[in-house]
């Protein structure tokens, strides 16, 4: 049996060298505000996004003045989508705000809102004969396309907004409209559906311009 021989280091008694360990790193803990921050940015992302999805444009507004009032005239330029025609043709009525201000502006206190008026519009499909409705207070019309729904819900026509004697004449108003879908308007599930999915976003921005009399 051969013993192989012993290093040099044990022969003379000194320790054996060592080996140098890698170099490591220590990387300092994260604070859990920059995992906070990062989170809010996402969701905020996520939510410009999703209201950004389906967008209400507001080509036109107008307010005239008449004998006996003054009349609003818009039009708008906005389309059902798929998901939304979806739920008409399975019974889920759709409700849209038309939101018109009329502002006086003060510079020495806020701002004196003069009119705010507010028109909605219920959405309806009817399997059996076929057609959709549009119901507004009194009135209820009849359609026997999508297309023409989305017509009439473009455009605003000689909708009075204000009588003669609201408005002082050669003062400066700031007018405001849009239209948007009423999601609050919806069954239950589809109010979760809605906060989750932009199919369900539907609406324009406000669409301000001055107006005097």
């Amino acid at each position: 049996m051969v013993i192989p021989p012993l290093p040099a280091s044990a022969v003379s008694g000194m320790p054996p060298p060592s080996l140098p360990l890698p170099a490591v790193r220590l990387r300092p803990p994260r604070s859990p505000w920059v995992a906070l921050v990062a989170i809010v940015i996402a969701v905020a992302t996520l939510a410009a996004t999703t209201a950004r999805a389906d967008t209400i444009v507001v080509k036109s507004a107008e307010l005239r003045a008449e004998e006996d009032g003054y009349f609003l005239n818009a039009e708008f330029d906005f389309s059902l989508n798929p998901t939304l025609d979806e739920a008409l043709q399975k019974g889920v009525p759709l409700y849209f705000l038309l939101e018109f201000e009329l502002v006086r502006p003060r510079w020495y206190w806020l701002d004196d809102k003069v009119i705010t008026a507010t028109t909605q519009y219920r959405v309806s499909y009817n399997a059996l004969t076929r057609q959709y409705r549009i119901a507004s207070g009194l009135l209820g019309l009849t359609f026997d396309s999508l297309d023409e729904v989305e017509r009439f819900l473009s455009r605003v026509t000689s909708r009075e907004v204000a009588r003669r004697d609201q408005l002082v004449k050669g003062t400066r108003y700031e007018a405001a409209l849009r239209l948007r879908l009423d999601v609050n308007q919806l069954p239950k599930p589809f109010q979760m559906s809605a906060l989750a999915s932009r199919d369900w976003t539907l609406q324009s921005d406000w669409h301000r311009w001055t107006f005097t009399p």
